[in-house]
């Protein structure tokens, strides 16, 4: 029921105009390649008049911050700056219903309070608000109840006072993250080549530099990380983070600088050959029909290597739905299918982009340990991130873009 009326018998467009919806993947239901006409969409295509469609299109803009993006392709925009274009272009239908599926997921700390305040301001204008998120902080003060599913019903309701009263014990048996704010962990920077096993670096990057045409993305970034460390790689979105993980791991070339394995410069192809990365965005990552032949794709089928990604794909809750396709999975599980194709390629150097991405507090533990024990082999491991709960679980370093 919406409105009083069943929802069943509203024409599409009347939904339309009266429910928005956020989706998980932002780019999944973008139809321009450019802000301004990403934003105008739903309004022309409810039919507003055209100075309308400008005056909400450029308020939101405005609103959101966003103005430095109209001569930006949204392809070439971060996830997190998707998320935001995503929202924008629901707000400027400004629809009595919001539904948002997993808002936060790529949003750094500036633009998740930022976006609570645009969710008050919702709030307080009576609009309704429907929000499916692990990461509960930014929540609380917003809230009037928190609804917990379980297999498809609801099992239990909580006002925000209740859930903060839980028992840390009680909240992982839920799969539930903290309902407070964690600050990024202090933590030693790889940029002095602070080690904790001793010898070489495994990989080097020294004084980076990347531009795309007139503008540039990272310049003079230098950083050393060694085996059996787990660095987290933060900073506000846009800064260049994606980026750097590609130039690492040779899917892009630097435009200056050098990126040094062992004793010598790297080349993209030994970059690739020897640093697995693992996707912000899986949409286009898996290939295969199933999860047993995603993680098993290229790798001989020997009794060894099946025993192996068996044992992966148990230890990541994964097992279960060895037969599924990827499309089929949720954001979550497609998260880790993911980081069980990185454990089992092997290689010594892992890049991680936004791994927890949709990931509850039960999923953040197990990728926390995984991450863990993958170290504790001698394994070198990055990760990019804006969850501060999975930066104190498992680093042993943060390299911080908006300091660098």
């Amino acid at each position: 029921m919406i409105d009083g009326k069943p929802a069943a018998a509203m024409p599409s467009w009347e939904r339309a105009r009266v429910m928005g919806n956020v989706f998980q993947d932002p780019q999944s239901q973008f139809f321009s390649g450019e802000l301004a006409g990403e934003i105008a969409f739903a309004c022309e295509n409810l039919g507003f008049p055209t100075e309308e469609i400008r005056r909400r299109t450029d308020g939101v803009i405005r609103d959101m911050n966003l103005d430095h993006l109209r001569r930006t392709p949204l392809d070439r925009a971060s996830s997190g700056t998707m998320q935001k274009v995503a929202i924008a272009s629901v707000r400027s239908v400004s629809p009595e219903i919001y539904v948002f599926d997993e808002p936060l997921a790529n949003l750094d700390g500036e633009a998740s309070l930022h976006f609570a305040e645009i969710l008050m301001d919702l709030k307080k204008s009576r609009h309704t608000l429907i929000i499916a998120e692990h990461r509960l902080s930014c929540f609380m003060e917003i809230a009037d109840r928190i609804v917990y599913l379980e297999h498809g019903s609801v099992t239990a309701e909580y006002r925000p006072a209740e859930l903060r009263a839980l028992s840390a014990a009680r909240r992982r048996a839920l799969g539930l993250r903290s309902p407070e704010r964690i600050d990024v962990p202090c933590l030693p920077s790889p940029e002095g080549g602070i080690r904790t096993g001793g010898g070489k670096p495994a990989i080097e990057a020294v004084d980076i530099s990347y531009r795309v045409k007139e503008k540039t993305i990272l310049a003079g970034i230098s950083l050393r990380a060694f085996p059996a460390t787990i660095t987290a790689i933060t900073g506000r979105n846009g800064i260049g983070k994606t980026s750097l993980g590609k130039i690492l791991c040779g899917l892009i070339r630097e435009s200056g600088g050098t990126v040094v394995m062992g004793e010598n410069p790297a080349s993209l192809k030994k970059r690739t050959a020897a640093v697995w990365y693992s996707a912000n965005s899986t949409t286009t990552q898996f290939i295969t029909h199933s999860v047993t032949e995603e993680i098993l794709l290229l790798s001989p089928r020997n009794k060894e290597r099946l025993d192996t990604a068996r044992i992966i794909l148990k230890q990541l809750g994964l097992y279960e739905y060895r037969d599924a396709h990827p499309a089929a999975l949720s954001g979550g599980q497609k998260q880790r299918l993911s980081l069980a194709c990185g454990l089992f390629s092997g290689r010594d150097i892992c890049i991680f982009d936004e791994p927890t991405s949709g990931l509850d507090g039960e999923g953040l533990l197990m990728v926390s340990r995984c991450m863990r024990e993958m170290a504790g082999t001698g394994k070198t491991i990055f990760i990019i991130t804006h969850d501060n709960e999975l930066i104190q679980e498992c680093c042993t370093h943060c390299f911080n873009l908006d300091h660098a």
